[in-house]
């Protein structure tokens, strides 16, 4: 197959490994920058450009589109599936998945455990935002904050509506989130690959961090997750549409708890705690689908 992994940095470990991957199962993978895609909306001629050339013997593409560049790598993403590519993350499911709010949404009328969350619109009543979801400490967090950025423990309520305050008195759009004690400042990350968890890590914050994220220095070990956090895992990557997901979820009391479904998860972090070729099981996904599709097309075209 001819596959397309859709990327600004080549030299992400991300990227270079599932080209490798790619590469090692025999098929031709290019890495595409999506930013310099230039997209032709024609009548039933959908078309993408890139360096003066056209984009139209890819069999499946790979996006891994960074959260600033949402609503472009998403259009390039359309227009290849208008062009009938495989995508292993399709375009309305990565537009879902990094609207935090609507995640959430959707994930709670699917039944799912998540942490008590409020969103509100520069409420004043920030005393009673507080009290709803159990009171302090709570987890404030910005609507676009990505890898640990923008999200505040507040360990009081004075310290809470001060930040809620401060993030309101600059148009900011927040949610207020339970703290939960017993996570322990540990989260799990679970890699989800066609409707199966490939690999799961357990991420332990820092010293006097509470932010498991591995970018603000967190450290991930291997763990095997209990049937009710596998399920949770796979529930809610169906749930979001994502053929390729990593599942973020606290352990809890009452259960696993999600706090977010990531369209683009890294895989450094991941396949150094659990020694799984990711960027391979990525791979077999496309060979799956986009595969078969080739062949059918390989067949309609002798």
């Amino acid at each position: 197959m001819n596959i397309a992994i859709l990327s600004r940095d080549a030299k992400l470990y991300s990227t270079r490994r599932i080209k490798e991957a790619g590469e090692k199962r025999g098929h031709k993978v290019e890495i595409i920058d999506h930013m310099k895609c230039v997209l032709l909306i024609e009548k039933k001629n959908p078309m993408v450009w890139y360096n003066g050339r056209k984009l139209d013997y890819f069999d499946a593409i790979i996006p891994r589109i960074g959260a600033s560049v949402t609503f472009y790598g998403a259009a390039v993403v359309r227009q290849f599936e208008m062009m009938k590519v495989f995508t292993a993350v399709e375009s309305q499911a990565l537009i879902r998945s990094r609207d935090k709010l609507r995640s959430l949404q959707i994930l709670s009328r699917a039944g799912m455990g998540m942490p008590k969350t409020i969103f509100m619109d520069y409420s004043k009543d920030t005393e009673g935002v507080i009290e709803a979801v159990g009171g302090a400490p709570v987890v404030i967090k910005l609507l676009e904050g990505t890898q640990g950025l923008g999200v505040v423990l507040a360990e009081n309520k004075k310290a809470a509506q001060s930040v809620i305050e401060a993030f309101h008195g600059v148009k900011a759009r927040i949610i207020v989130q339970e703290f939960i004690k017993e996570a322990k400042g540990a989260d799990i990350r679970a890699f989800v690959v066609n409707g199966e968890v490939v690999g799961a890590m357990r991420r332990q914050a820092r010293d006097g961090e509470f932010r498991s994220n591995l970018h603000r220095g967190g450290h991930a070990t291997v763990v095997k997750l209990d049937r009710h956090e596998k399920h949770a895992a796979i529930i809610a990557a169906k749930k979001m549409g994502l053929g390729v997901a990593g599942v973020d979820m606290l352990p809890s009391k009452r259960g696993p708890l999600i706090i977010e479904v990531n369209s683009s998860p890294g895989l450094e972090g991941i396949e150094g705690a659990t020694k799984v070729d990711i960027g391979g099981k990525i791979i077999q996904y496309l060979e799956k689908h986009a595969g078969k599709k080739k062949i059918q097309k390989d067949m309609i075209n002798a």
